[in-house]
């Protein structure tokens, strides 16, 4: 009875693994994934290492996100139009030259910082356009009732990569230096253009195609006239906003707080990837469900406490459990967010709608980044996390006493 009812759990946990095409993509992303991280530790660490700034963390973020807000939009468009896997496939041939760069810059040590917040944006542009694509091909992959579990389940390997890849980052470079970090990222992105190729996945064109921006308006106009995605896709500029840097400024609060090296940093990273895991997993088991709006609410609010804990904390231990339980309010805030985007928007309108909810989720990161930064430099960034947390629980408040269209989903 016991195995019998563990096995059903399991079933509902991967219910989208069932499916050969999601199967294919989610295991080619998770690799790419940890790639990513290991690159994004390595890359915070050199920039602390070359400036000894706070602000230059929050600058090199500001670079890489950048094109999410200049060109996302079009990128959209593009998804509408064209085949969703080609796009992505050119995205993640954009996002690997940068990588094998910086791999050469580091190992013949020439780096400078100009050339990192170059690079950071390149890197950017291929996320610009591959972005939207990726989000408007996975509700081709599963069934519309396995939605909200794929996206979860898409959180989970972006947050399994966020845990393994700081603590591989951490033994490489200690153990064959910086420059080999930013190859295994660069080698790592074949594993998404060989998945990516073996999808067997029909791309229908639309019957009607009119000039790109009078498409770009018609996203926009639906958007603006459907209130629950446009308080969503506030929340999530508010979100990323004021929770990211958090993350962003983890190696100063190693560093300035605890007077530590990578190997803490990566280590703090790696609770925060961990608790990630949970609560993209308590997502993927809660599927769709009633209340999901109310719910939302009530996690950001718990993550703006968190945050504010986080930034008082003066012992090691005690950080490292705020750190992993930020972790998981704080994916289930964008795993549930996403998810009831994408619920809520029209196939036809999917890339665009996507794009749109992925400028304000984006968008907020790199303002918010450069903000902290800057803040950090000149006071503390503990300070600058109290603030934050703060504010995220009054806008979690607010929502909650006023449900512009969230409360109700």
């Amino acid at each position: 009875m016991l195995a019998s009812s563990g096995s059903r759990a399991l079933r509902r946990l991967g219910a989208a693994l069932a499916y050969r095409n999601f199967r294919i993509l989610w295991c080619g992303s998770f690799v790419s994934t940890v790639g990513m991280w290991v690159q994004r530790v390595a890359q915070n660490w050199l920039i602390l290492t070359l400036t000894g700034s706070a602000f230059y963390l929050g600058l090199a973020s500001f670079m890489s996100d950048l094109p999410v807000l200049l060109f996302t939009l079009i990128g959209g468009v593009i998804a509408d139009r064209h085949d969703r896997r080609y796009l992505l496939i050119g995205s993640q041939c954009i996002q690997m030259v940068p990588a094998f760069i910086l791999a050469a810059l580091v190992y013949f040590n020439v780096v400078q910082i100009w050339q990192i917040l170059l690079l950071a944006f390149m890197t950017g542009c291929g996320q610009a356009f591959g972005g939207p694509a990726h989000q408007s091909l996975i509700p081709a992959l599963v069934p519309k009732e396995n939605l909200p579990n794929a996206i979860a389940l898409n959180s989970i390997q972006f947050n399994l990569g966020r845990f393994i890849g700081p603590l591989i980052a951490g033994v490489t470079m200690t153990a064959l230096g910086t420059a080999a970090c930013f190859g295994f990222n660069g080698l790592s992105f074949f594993a998404v253009i060989v998945a990516l190729m073996s999808l067997r996945v029909k791309h229908l064109p639309p019957s009607t195609r009119q000039r790109m921006l009078d498409e770009l308006r018609g996203g926009l106009s639906y958007v603006r006239h459907q209130g629950s995605l446009t308080s969503l896709t506030s929340l999530a500029f508010i979100t990323t906003l004021l929770g990211f840097p958090l993350l962003t400024l983890l190696p100063v609060i190693a560093q300035d707080v605890f007077a530590q090296g990578v190997e803490q940093y990566s280590r703090m990273m790696a609770f925060v990837g961990a608790g990630a895991v949970l609560g993209a997993l308590a997502v993927a088991w809660l599927g769709k469900f009633r209340h999901m709006g109310v719910t939302l609410l009530f996690v950001q609010l718990a993550f703006g406490g968190l945050v504010v804990a986080f930034s008082f904390s003066r012992v090691m231990l005690l950080s490292e459990v705020l750190l992993f339980f930020a972790g998981t309010t704080l994916i289930m805030v964008f795993s549930l967010t996403t998810s009831l985007v994408q619920l809520v928007a029209p196939n036809e309108l999917r890339g665009r709608v996507m794009s749109i909810f992925m400028v304000a989720f984006r968008g907020g990161i790199p303002l918010g980044n450069l903000i902290a930064g800057f803040v950090a430099d000149r006071i503390s960034a503990p300070f600058v996390l109290g603030i934050n947390g703060m504010a995220l629980t009054v806008i979690a408040c607010y929502f909650l006493t006023r449900s512009h269209g969230v409360r109700t989903l």
